[in-house]
């Protein structure tokens, strides 16, 4: 942990010389974030042991990010620095190697059961039979960092923490991260990353409940295909017009297609989301003649309300979904959608320590 320099202060008077509180005595660590959804995560991990900085904030676009000088310097001043992977942050690896930064770094996603992605396919449904066979823990997606174009997300989709069982492992990733940073607190981390999988559980219970109601039927268009993981955990499908990247434009010839989808399987309702532009959804609505059914949230945190914490996030989008497409006679199909309780078996011992001494020479820092 980096030193940082404190005074007592000595009041004149009776009072005499006033101790400092233990939150004024503890001296917190510094931790940057590539966005605000993993900011989220480790605020409520670090809890009053870290300030944490997101390069990335609420409501902006990761995707389009050009970081500069002001970012290089918050992360050779940090303590630890924890971004998704997956490739998502295209323009991370330049960063770190510009800042000099040669402290601990989390990749949330180690270990997580990465959705392939096969590409912008209007026929394609994100579902269910994903193949996670060649998942292991002897790559974890150091693929980040090869020579790709900083759009090009390769052949995983990165937006895993759409799926709340998987954002247990971003938890437990933050967790082992932050201990081997401060690793005096390490039991107010344990009690803190427990005490979130909990919360975030209990979230996942109260999701899936809302979204049994939507027919199994139902077709969910977005402003570009980043619900693969949500969609896979909870047995919705999901359309856009762009592939992972918000950056990419649709070509004519995919909003034509896009708009038979539309008529052909009956779509509902069309949904904005918080950090791209509203222009291809507005323009589908129009020419397919249905209603914006509100805005969902995949990339980035709301910079206030329900939406601005990651399990807010997650309630508000089953809250807006369930809204515009709930079956008022569920009671008549309430059996059809027992396939939406995906069984996953991500046997998560809340209590189990993982590895501490986690690998980073793969990025090519000495610690």
């Amino acid at each position: 942990m980096r030193t940082k320099p404190f005074a007592l202060s000595l009041l004149l008077g009776s009072a005499g010389l006033v101790a400092l509180s233990p939150l004024q005595a503890d001296e917190r660590i510094e931790v940057v974030a590539s966005f605000s959804i993993l900011a989220d995560m480790v605020h409520n991990v670090g809890g009053d042991h870290v300030n944490v900085t997101s390069l990335v904030g609420a409501d902006s676009d990761a995707h389009v990010f050009s970081p500069s000088p002001t970012e290089a310097r918050a992360i050779a001043e940090a303590d630890l620095v924890v971004f998704n992977g997956l490739q998502f942050e295209g323009w991370m690896e330049r960063l770190i190697d510009s800042s000099d930064y040669s402290g601990p770094l989390v990749t949330a996603t180690d270990g997580i059961e990465r959705i392939p992605y096969h590409g912008h396919d209007h026929g394609h449904a994100h579902g269910h039979d994903h193949d996670h066979d060649d998942h292991g823990h002897d790559d974890h997606g150091h693929e980040d960092h090869d020579s790709h174009d900083d759009h090009d997300h390769g052949e995983y989709d990165p937006h895993a923490w759409q799926d709340l069982a998987l954002a247990q492992t971003y938890v437990l990733n933050i967790r082992d991260g932050l201990i081997d940073a401060d690793p005096d607190n390490e039991e107010a981390y344990h009690d803190n990353a427990e005490r979130y999988i909990n919360e975030i559980d209990a979230t996942d219970a109260e999701i899936r409940e809302l979204l049994t109601e939507i027919p199994p039927s139902s077709t969910i268009i977005t402003g570009h295909d980043s619900f693969g993981y949500f969609s896979n955990a909870y047995g919705l499908r999901f359309l856009s017009p762009v592939g992972l990247s918000t950056e990419a434009e649709p070509s004519a010839a995919n909003m034509a297609e896009l708009i038979d989808v539309i008529r052909e399987q009956n779509v509902q309702a069309l949904f904005h989301e918080n950090m791209t532009s509203p222009a291809i959804i507005n323009q589908l609505a129009e020419e397919a003649g249905l209603e914006i059914a509100g805005t969902l949230y995949a990339d980035a945190l709301a910079s206030e309300g329900e939406a601005s914490t990651y399990l807010g996030m997650m309630h508000h989008n089953a809250t807006t979904l369930h809204e515009a497409l709930a079956d008022s006679d569920h009671d008549e199909h309430g059996h059809e959608h027992d396939d939406h309780d995906h069984d996953h078996d991500h046997d998560h011992d809340h209590d189990h320590d993982h590895d501490h001494d986690h690998d980073h020479d793969d990025h090519g820092h000495s610690h």
